[in-house]
């Protein structure tokens, strides 16, 4: 027989003998030649198949034609043992070949020509066994690659065929098995689930499972997946409970897990918990699980698991269920809004503010379940195939992704009539100079290297522009005013003048000691007159002496303090009390010192202690910034909705980086799940629990308990947020957090004081009411900690403390109500373990670095007072008064002219603007400490700062939301709302801070002098790094004319395995000052010279890396990937997709590779 000529393929050649076969069978399909001649070929081409994987990838290749020969043979051929050998072909193929090969087939069409079949066999009498037990396994490991596999088979009825094959074989085991797998395929679509249901399945698979035996395991596996698929239906899920299937479960799994000693059948027991874990997604499954005592029973065995490493995916899946079937819980409060409220001037109409004051009373107060509507049967027999592409769009809430709103409008939005009021704000555009003091008193030419193009005037939003700078004047500016308030602001002096003596004794006194005098920090050295080398030194890794930039201790040697005097039996010799009153007026007290005394340290640590006292750190550029007493004096002034009268130790004291770094921590293997399963115990031995409230918000007259071992809380200061702490265990405790005043929600930002403690005693905390659905507490993030007792050490530090570390969904929920709509809306817990090195300390404990309003004041007061006026322009402005009544300020930083000339006055005024913003959100005190780390660079006698000034003129608004930081708020202001969302439409009376700093863009607007720059300093909870979002794509290329696929920067590898501290991000707010140098050399239209090394130098300084990942956004990396314990022990199932466990998956261990570098990561601003 002459052999079919074949175009040769890449990977099939004329000399292959399986080409042979397949174009002899072709032949005889079209020739309709004797079926013995088909059996021999198709019996040939088996021999093939079986013997050599060669012939298997040849058949499977591209361009190959012979999965059409046989497919077509198949389809066409009435001969039994044909078909039987093509079938066992096909088996062949896709057995060996994996997912390519399945999909290579489903491509070919093969799943309606099988299922085709399968309907022609069924209707032969009898049946034949093997022809039905061929098609079944073909099927089963076709269908999952084929997406429309459940439309198909419904359409063909191939559906019932195979149930009633299992119903009329249930003792032929070989049969029953593919059949049994291609249910599993037929169940993963939701409308054959429920149309099997009805026709007896669930009843059937339970005739199959049963007690432990050690005959038919692979049946009884299959039957457990087949079973756990079809109970993910609803209908199935309330059918298994009805029938009282859940008890069955449960028993069915204690025998085998008593029977099963050497682990051997581990699917089989993995199998039951997948069953159970389907039937608890509704309520019925949950309460039925509760009833037949589900909570001990798996408690206990996956206790007796957990010895066993191989075990873990049982212990795994048995923590998820007991998590779901937790009774769900409304927090411990009177109410989830609030403790604290503030009166609105204008309630909004519309949006969550308006639907919070129009909820009735106490409704926040129902705990939700009908998120599984029993009474309705949502799963309509309609066509949602794709269930597998459940494609959730990730919505980052800090992206705008809408092009249309990206887009700027064209008009100013306000007349300019109404933006003169900014006029006064913008001094700098209209003032002469005439009666300063300039480095340079007579006159002299402005000479520029490159070519002048003219002077530029720039005219005011009332006039056209006027050659005659003299014409506009600052007295007619001034006329315009923001309010008579504003007004009365502006007048006051701007800044605390302090006397010599106390600039000497409370700005160069500070000290740095960690007990080692290998580790104490080096003096600073005098600047260096090469610029290259003056821009190294903003590195601060590289020089320890840089690290205490802007800090002291604030204390002097004998620790003399003004502290509040304490009711104590002991005597505190080394504290000098000042008297409860720290100042007249309003009353603030620093809180209470140990009473026990500070700790003396061995002789060799108290030698070096004093030794570094009497160093001084010798700051080579810019002033020391704290300053207690300052502090203290600005707080009286600080407008608070609860009034506090208290002031932090580590706000009082100040803080300077710890001379270490600070490695992410280690995950340790299964500490979410141990932890899990303390809470578990809650339920299980009740009679355990402590359940005694040690501290409350809401309740005036609470006192706190004063036996010894019990800690004590304290929250009532300037952005400090505690609400309520239940001691739970002796050494263990729940907080609960406040949410944003005039909201219910927003709780991520902690900051509280304990004190009480006894040292070598493991405490848990568990703050119970976070909302965020993933945390870098997962990945290698600590709390922060700041001792007193070090503080008075010489270690005035926050550090990151704390073990068994982890954040997971807990059984405490909202009703949907309350959550705005979302049904079952659960809180998750962050939880954290730490031993405590003093006894009696007075520690506190923070979500991130805090940054107070009243330390930004402070700072801004001694940058202020600390410049030098002939160099540096520097001035801080009232932007608007807060809803509270607390100011925010506006700082504008530039270069002052060399003279009053004309040349130099119209260079000074013709300045691009670069315009920075910070902490809108109140809970991201990391852009704060940012800011700082710009605010103190542009002051800073570096040469390339004073480049800067030169070129640019800086207005900043350090902190949009001074309320919300004040008062402890994670991210709205006292309106309720985030602000960061309001730029759109500000409102004056409950946005004044958006509404003004908008107005001030869209004053610049109006005279022609739009910002080449506006940055937004933001952090992030769940990125890592440093990071920018930058405009969409399309408004990149439309402004720039530039290509914004470009990135060639790469990211600086220093910071890897580190949680970020304010060294690190006081450098990222130094480095994006550096990386302006670059737009001045692109965009300065008047070609200013800079030394070409300078240029050189900030290509190589500014690293980081960037892809695209929407289309109109640039990020990074996304969120860190979901881990198994995060997806295991979620507290609900059907909110979550079901992600199955790998079989030997225990706890993911994040390596030292991941990029985990920062804590609550800034996001929206900068490169480092």
């Amino acid at each position: 027989m002459s052999k079919l000529k074949v175009i040769p393929e890449k990977s099939l050649t004329n000399n292959s003998r399986i080409v042979g076969l397949l174009a002899q069978l072709e032949k005889i399909n079209t020739e309709s030649t004797e079926s013995d001649t088909a059996r021999h070929v198709t019996s040939k081409i088996l021999h093939l198949a079986q013997s050599q994987e060669k012939t298997r990838r040849e058949m499977t290749a591209k361009g190959s034609t012979g999965m059409e020969v046989l497919l077509s043979t198949l389809e066409n051929t009435k001969d039994l043992q044909t078909t039987l050998n093509i079938l066992s072909i096909l088996v062949e193929l896709v057995s060996a070949g994996g997912g390519r090969r399945a999909s290579f087939l489903v491509s070919k069409g093969g799943s309606q020509i099988l299922l085709q079949l399968l309907m022609n066999a069924s209707k032969e009498s009898p049946l034949n066994e093997e022809l039905m037990v061929q098609i079944h396994s073909i099927l089963a490991k076709i269908g999952p690659k084929d997406k429309k596999f459940g439309v198909k088979a419904r359409i063909n009825g191939a559906l019932n065929i195979t149930l009633n094959l299992v119903k009329q074989n249930l003792q032929n085991h070989r049969l029953v098995l593919p059949c049994l797998q291609l249910l599993r395929v037929y169940s993963a679509n939701s409308v054959n689930s429920v149309s099997l249901g009805k026709n007896g399945v669930v009843e059937l698979m339970f005739k199959i499972i049963g007690p432990f035996s050690k005959k038919n395991s692979s049946l009884m596996k299959v039957a457990l997946d087949t079973l756990a698929a079809l109970l993910k239906s609803k209908t199935n899920a309330r059918r298994a409970v009805d029938r009282g299937y859940v008890q069955v479960l449960l028993t069915i799994y204690v025998d085998w897990h008593r029977h099963d000693n050497r682990h051997r059948n581990m699917l089989i027991r993995k199998g039951i918990l997948q069953s159970l874990k389907s039937v608890t997604s509704i309520k019925l499954g949950r309460k039925a699980f509760i009833d037949a005592n589900g909570m001990k029973i798996l408690y206990n065995t996956s206790q007796e698991c957990l010895a066993v490493r191989t075990l873990d995916p049982l212990v795994n899946t048995s923590s998820l269920i007991m998590r779901k079937c937790f009774p769900k819980n409304r927090l411990p409060l009177p109410t989830i809004k609030s403790s604290f409220h503030f009166q609105l001037p204008v309630i909004p109409v519309t949006g969550p503010v308006a639907q919070l004051y129009s909820l009735p009373p106490e409704v926040d107060d129902v705990v939700d379940e009908s998120d599984d509507n029993d009474d309705i049967d949502l799963e309509a027999e309609n066509e949602t195939e794709n269930e597998d592409d459940l494609d959730k769009n990730f919505k980052n809430d800090d992206i705008e992704t809408d092009i249309n709103k990206l887009k700027p409008q064209q008009e100013p939005g306000r007349t300019i009539e109404e933006l003169k009021m900014y006029e006064h704000l913008f001094p700098e555009l209209v003032d002469d100079f005439q009666d300063y003091d300039l480095i340079s008193r007579e006159p002299k030419a402005f000479v520029f290297e490159g070519k002048v193009r003219g002077p530029i005037v720039v005219p005011t939003a009332g006039e056209e522009a006027s050659g005659n700078s003299g014409n506009l004047r600052k007295g007619v500016v001034m006329k315009v005013t923001v309010s008579p308030k504003g007004d009365e602001d502006n007048k006051k002096p701007a800044c605390a003048v302090l006397a010599k003596e106390d600039i000497k004794d409370n700005d160069r006194t500070l000290q740095q000691q960690l007990g080692d005098q290998n580790r104490t920090i080096a003096s600073g050295h005098g600047l260096n007159n090469d610029i290259v080398k003056a821009l190294d030194r903003i590195t601060l890794q590289n020089i320890p002496s840089q690290t205490a930039l802007g800090f002291t201790a604030g204390m002097k040697k004998d620790c003399s303090l003004p502290v509040t005097a304490l009711t104590c039996a002991n005597a505190c010799s080394h504290v000098a009390t000042c008297g409860n009153v720290l100042f007249e007026g309003r009353t603030v007290q620093l809180g209470k010192l140990c009473c026990t005394g500070v700790e003396t340290e061995d002789d060799e640590d108290t030698e070096s202690t004093a030794s570094v006292e009497q160093a001084l750190v010798e700051v080579p550029d810019g002033p020391t910034l704290h300053d207690s007493d300052l502090y203290i004096e600005i707080v009286k002034s600080t407008k608070s909705v609860p009034e506090y009268s208290e002031v932090a130790y580590p706000d009082y004291f100040g803080h300077i980086p710890p001379p270490f770094k600070e490695p992410i921590l280690e995950r340790p293997y299964g500490v979410q799940r141990t932890k899990i399963a303390q809470d578990i115990e809650r339920l299980i031995h009740q009679s355990d629990i402590i359940d005694q409230v040690v501290y409350d918000l809401d309740n005036p007259n609470h006192t706190t308990p004063e036996e010894g071992d019990i800690l004590k809380f304290n929250s009532k200061f300037e952005s400090g947020n505690l609400r309520k702490v239940i001691q739970i265990r002796k050494n263990e405790y729940d907080l609960i957090l406040n949410s944003d005043i005039n909201s219910n929600h927003y709780h991520q930002w902690f900051y509280f004081e304990v004190s009480g403690m006894r040292p070598s005693i493991a405490y848990r905390f568990n703050i119970i009411n976070c909302e965020k659905s993933n945390s870098q507490f997962n990945y290698g993030m600590q709390p922060l900690m700041y001792s007193v007792q070090e503080a008075l050490n010489a270690r005035p530090w926050w550090i990151r403390v704390g073990t068994d570390i982890c954040y997971y969904k807990n059984h405490f929920s909202r009703s949907s109500i309350a959550a705005g709509g979302q049904k079952g809306k659960s809180y998750y817990t962050i939880t954290f373990t730490v031993i405590f090195p003093h006894k009696d300390d007075v520690c506190y404990f923070a979500y991130h670095y805090p940054y107070t309003y009243s330390t930004l004041q402070m700072h801004l007061q001694k940058l202020e007072s600390a410049h030098n006026p002939q160099q540096i322009y520097f001035r801080k402005d009232v932007l608007c008064e807060t809803l509270s009544g607390n100011s925010c300020p506006l700082v504008t930083i530039t270069a002052m002219p060399e003279s009053n000339y004309y040349e130099h006055i119209c260079q000074f005024r013709n300045r691009p603007y670069v315009f920075l913003s910070a902490r809108v959100h109140p809970g991201e005190t990391n852009a704060s400490w940012v800011m700082k780390g710009t605010l103190e660079y542009l002051m800073s006698n570096n040469p390339t700062a004073q480049s800067l000034r030169e070129s640019y003129i800086f207005k900043i608004v350090p902190m949009l939301n001074p309320d919300g930081v004040i008062n402890g708020n994670h991210r709205c202001s006292l309106s309720g709302e985030d602000l960061n969302r309001q730029w759109q439409s500000p409102n004056p009376d409950l946005h004044p801070t958006i509404y003004h700093a908008k107005g001030l863009l869209q004053y610049l607007a109006a005279v022609k002098r739009l910002p080449l720059v506006y940055c937004d300093y933001h952090g992030h909870s769940r990125k890592k790094n440093v990071f920018m979002y930058g405009c969409s794509i399309k408004e990149t290329v439309w402004h720039t004319n530039d290509n914004a696929a470009s990135c060639d920067v790469v990211e600086d590898m220093g910071y890897r395995g580190l949680q970020i501290g304010t060294r690190e991000l006081e450098e990222m707010g130094a480095k994006f000052c550096v990386g302006l140098l670059r737009l001045k050399r692109l965009t300065s239209p008047l070609e200013y010279n800079l030394p070409s090394s300078l240029l050189d130098f900030e290509n190589d300084l500014i690293e980081s890396s960037c892809k695209v990942t929407s289309p109109t956004t640039y990020v990074l990396d996304e969120d860190e990937p979901r881990f198994l314990e995060e997806v295991d022990y979620s507290a609900e199932s059907n909110d979550e997709l079901d992600i199955e466990l790998a079989e030997n998956a225990g706890d993911h261990e994040p390596s030292a590779q991941e990029e985990v570098l920062s804590d609550s990561e800034l996001s929206r601003t900068y490169l480092p």
